[in-house]
């Protein structure tokens, strides 16, 4: 494990772009498998600007997206496919065929996990996977179980999930029950894991997921067995951390 705490969000930002950008230029055909939520935003925002310089280009590259909210329009706010148009796809030259999220309006949303399970396959291992952190120790949208799921599959969000998740609605009955996710199994196959957590309200479950048991009440402390796993936190997020 490679863990780099940082006192500013623009450095943090900036060291999370560098990896990414860094691994296409070297790998201008890379599978990157991206995140979405409030974490990744400043992430994105420095990829762009280094796409803008032409410092690096994409239009080789694919992108798997780890999930999507279960009922929600494409062209809603809240869907990721929105969110990812949003904050990277439409700012760089990434061809949207290759620009890969589960289709959450998919009439039978367990044939589409197994449609995104092949498409993976056919991509090929995953070259860095970015991941965020949820309170609980979720990652991507695979709760806290008894038993964890490997491949992509539906999954009915925790009360937590839903709530930490409703500031980006108008009201929590707007907040989906349930998104698509790609499994455990799935994450842990990337090459790379980059893990980006920030904030004073994530510093004990940032301790509990990388020094604390591996146990799947706590699904990112599973990241703790991979052997390339790279750790970008705020200062606030690992303070508790010795």
């Amino acid at each position: 494990m490679n863990l780099l705490t940082f006192d500013s969000h623009e450095k943090l930002h900036e060291s999370g772009a560098s990896i990414i950008t860094g691994l296409v230029q070297t790998n201008p055909r890379a599978v990157l498998g991206l995140a979405t939520g409030g974490t990744p935003v400043g992430i994105y925002e420095e990829i762009v600007k280094s796409y803008q310089r032409g410092v690096v280009r994409f239009n080789q590259a694919t992108s798997f997206n780890l999930d999507e909210y279960v009922g929600l329009p494409e062209e809603h706010a809240e869907s990721y496919r929105n969110y990812m148009n949003t904050h990277l796809f439409n700012h760089i030259d990434l061809p949207r065929s290759q620009a890969h999220i589960p289709d959450g309006n998919s009439a039978d949303p367990v044939e589409e996990c197994k449609r995104y399970d092949e498409l993976l396959l056919t991509a090929g291992q995953i070259d860095l996977q970015l991941l965020g952190l949820g309170h609980n120790g979720h990652i991507g949208f695979n709760e806290p179980d008894h038993a964890l799921i490997s491949g992509t599959h539906v999954v009915e969000l925790r009360e937590e999930t839903r709530k930490a998740n409703a500031r980006f609605f108008d009201s929590m009955d707007q907040v989906p029950t349930h998104a698509l996710t790609m499994g455990v199994g799935t994450i842990l196959k990337a090459k790379m894991i980059l893990l980006v957590v920030k904030g004073a309200d994530k510093a004990e479950i940032v301790h509990r997921a990388l020094t604390g048991p591996i146990t799947t009440d706590c699904p990112a402390s599973l990241l703790q067995t991979h052997p390339h796993l790279v750790v970008l936190l705020d200062s606030e997020a690992g303070r508790l951390l010795a």
